[in-house]
């Protein structure tokens, strides 16, 4: 399912003027076909792809906090509800998919400002979080900033905090009611950070004008505003102001996020717990507590679709160039990407219990090995190797 988010007319009208050649000084030779072509791939990804995933992530990051916040004060007040609960763990699971469709671009303002460790570093260190809730309900203080690290904070914090497995490990459910007021107050600090790093990625890429008051108002309130527009800047390759010297440097950039993303799949998120021998790599699992690995995994082979072949309403990719150039590698890419989601979807929840199956190393493979080779080939006509 892709998620577009509508944008203003403001901001589409543009957009659509940074992708024209108006843009271009007067004195500027023509572009070449091959940096038109990309032109319009890098145009339509921003537009399409990345900007929508940010927004709708950044959405059901701030919806997440308002009902930890709600649970907060019902809990104080004797009205906690399971129900409360089930709604903060279902804006969690949205926020989740969003940030998962976002994996193929974790390059730029994800990783200059370390929004990726700080919100999804896995897996949560269980005996250190119980550890640290100890603390908390018998009163010492403490900080997001010292209370162990990014591994106690972020996606995977709040998730251990609404979701609980059954005794047997094999199904998920929403959490016990018997919070503590001390980790109440923590869950809504984790949340209120959360969004924070959430809406401010999507300002990174869409610039902090063009996100809601309410999402401005929450960054200048915590002094979070980088003053950049990353999007803008792939959109304008080449001219001032813009790291990227050409479109075939962004069109490459974009194509290796896809790799990278693919490697991780395949050789760390399972390949990992698959071949490890030591409890640490058996344990190394994300969304354990909800259930969501394999729904994790399948949304970042999702990203890349949506990075290589284009979301829903773009008309121009990566993939319409390399076909233009080689369209059996632009084949071999595309299968191998619905060949990944495919057996990726085949493995069973609780992936925990089917890691070192035979699904996972078809899995593997289909992620680690084919698709990034497919891939690999792409970028060779993108690099002209």
């Amino acid at each position: 399912m892709k998620y577009i988010k509508l944008l203003t007319l403001s901001v589409v009208a543009l957009m659509m003027a940074s992708c024209s050649d108006s843009e271009k000084g007067s004195n500027e030779p023509e572009m070449s076909d091959k940096e038109q072509a990309l032109q319009n791939a890098v145009c339509d990804y921003v537009e399409y792809t990345v900007r929508p995933v940010y927004g709708a992530m950044a959405d059901a990051a701030v919806e997440l906090r308002t009902l930890c916040h709600d649970m907060q004060s019902k809990r104080e007040s004797g009205a906690l509800s399971r129900a409360d609960v089930e709604k903060a763990g279902n804006a969690w699971k949205a926020a989740r998919k969003n940030w998962e469709l976002s994996e193929a671009f974790l390059y730029g303002p994800a990783a200059n400002h370390n929004i990726d460790p700080h919100i999804d570093s896995w897996p949560l260190d269980k005996a250190a979080m119980e550890n640290l809730l100890s603390q908390i309900r018998n009163g010492n203080s403490w900080t997001l900033e010292n209370n162990g690290g990014y591994g106690l904070i972020g996606f995977h914090a709040i998730e251990y905090m609404l979701f609980e497995l059954t005794a047997d490990g094999n199904a998920s459910q929403v959490h016990s009611l018997n919070y503590t007021p001390e980790e109440m107050e923590y869950l809504v600090a984790v949340a209120d950070d959360l969004c924070l790093q959430c809406v401010c990625l999507e300002a990174c890429w869409a610039g902090i004008e063009n996100i809601s008051e309410e999402k401005r108002t929450l960054l200048k309130d915590e002094g979070l505003n980088y003053g950049e527009n990353y999007g803008r800047e792939m959109i304008n390759a080449g001219s001032a102001g813009s790291r990227f010297k050409t479109y075939q440097e962004a069109a490459e950039e974009i194509v290796q996020g896809c790799i990278d993303i693919a490697d991780e799949v395949g050789n760390t998120k399972i390949g990992r717990p698959h071949l490890g021998s030591s409890q640490e790599d058996k344990n190394y699992i994300e969304s354990p507590y909800s259930l969501n690995s394999i729904e994790d995994f399948a949304d970042n082979i999702r990203s890349i679709r949506n990075s290589y072949e284009g979301a829903s309403g773009s008309s121009h990719s990566v993939s319409e160039y390399i076909k233009s150039k080689n369209p059996e590698i632009d084949t071999r890419v595309r299968a191998a990407i619905d060949e990944a989601i495919k057996a990726i979807e085949a493995i069973p929840e609780p992936f925990a219990k089917h890691a070192t199956g035979s699904l996972s190393e078809a899995a593997m493979q289909a992620s680690g090995a084919r698709l990034v080779s497919a891939l690999e080939e792409a970028m060779g006509i993108l690099t002209g190797r």
